[in-house]
């Protein structure tokens, strides 16, 4: 005698859902406050696609709720200057990998992700030449009295401090040997025959660096080291028609140290594409040495929003497929 056994309907039903939503792709959302260039989101979309992920847009989100309801099933979470802290890996209940697309991760809460065991990436160098390229840019600005009308000075001849020789650093250098500048660098991280294979002379201190710039040009992350550290003891050790290019963090400098170092030399000037906390005062006392654009704007070229977003979708596909974890920070 045989005997058979008739599944009822609705365990039918809770067993093809299950199924379903186990052979479902895992999702990638690409959050982004300040969304990439549309061709570099076509892009980043096919990446994730082809490798068999599901991409989910979430762009110019005006709410944090948008973000915290887009991450809750995703399993890998890409973001530019977006903030994921502990509320976005809370959220997160699926959350495997978030990659920045950029060098700096100071905006993703590192010990709430390695708590959670969800590997943080960034993408070093993607961004670097388009960086390099606005810092320039910033310099000749400021030197022409910000296109005012008045008589500027050239770069031609002035020397070029970089603090910090990584990637963006290095680009600096090479842009700025076009114009025929005199450079020199410190990093306490960088081997000098790094530098003087790049045609860089080497200092060995953060004060023999400002004592001989005309210029410098910041390139240091945010740390507990760093954060606040460019005020008035680097500043004043500068010569006569100073200048200061921040291009980094704005956390870096001090500002109430730079406003007053400012209001005591009339000579010294401030550009950055990171606007300060104190952007309202300095654009009030120092109309004519201080600039700041609204947004940062360091990789905002159409060439660096693609190499980093798409550098971004490979290492989490690369992570979720095959656990490569060649950019980890943490």
């Amino acid at each position: 005698m045989s005997y058979s056994y008739i599944m009822p309907v609705k365990h039918i039903q809770e067993t093809t859902i299950e199924l379903t939503t186990l052979l479902e792709p895992m999702k990638i959302l690409i959050a982004t406050e300040k969304p990439f260039a549309a061709s570099a989101a076509k892009e980043i979309q096919e990446v994730i696609t082809h490798a068999g992920f599901t991409p989910v847009m979430l762009e110019k989100y005006a709410h944090r709720e948008a973000l915290l309801a887009a991450v809750e099933d995703a399993a890998g979470l890409i973001v530019r200057s977006d903030k994921v802290d502990n509320e976005v890996i809370d959220a997160a209940k699926q959350l495997k990998i978030i990659v920045r697309a950029g060098a700096g991760y100071d905006n993703i809460d590192l010990n709430a992700a390695t708590a959670r065991g969800i590997i943080v990436m960034n993408t070093p160098g993607q961004n670097s030449n388009a960086v390099a390229e606005l810092a320039l840019g910033l310099m000749v600005y400021a030197k022409r009295n910000f296109f005012g009308g008045t008589t500027g000075t050239e770069l031609k001849g002035k020397t070029l401090g970089i603090h910090a020789f990584g990637n963006v650093g290095r680009n600096v250098a090479r842009i700025a040997q076009g114009f025929g500048m005199n450079i020199i660098a410190y990093d306490a991280y960088c081997p000098d025959e790094v530098m003087l294979a790049a045609g860089v002379t080497p200092v060995h201190s953060a004060e023999e660096l400002y004592r001989q710039s005309n210029i410098v040009s910041l390139h240091i992350p945010a740390t507990d080291e760093t954060r606040r550290s460019i005020g008035r003891k680097l500043v004043s050790l500068m010569p006569k028609g100073a200048l200061l290019v921040n291009t980094a963090r704005k956390e870096v400098i001090n500002e109430e140290e730079l406003i007053e170092l400012m209001q005591e030399r009339g000579d010294i000037r401030y550009a950055t594409d990171i606007m300060p906390a104190a952007d309202v005062r300095f654009s009030e006392l120092f109309p004519e040495r201080y600039f700041s654009t609204p947004k940062k704007m360091g990789a905002q070229t159409a060439e660096a929003n693609c190499a980093a977003g798409v550098a971004a979708a490979k290492q989490a596909v690369g992570f979720l497929k095959d656990g490569t974890d060649k950019f980890r920070v943490n």
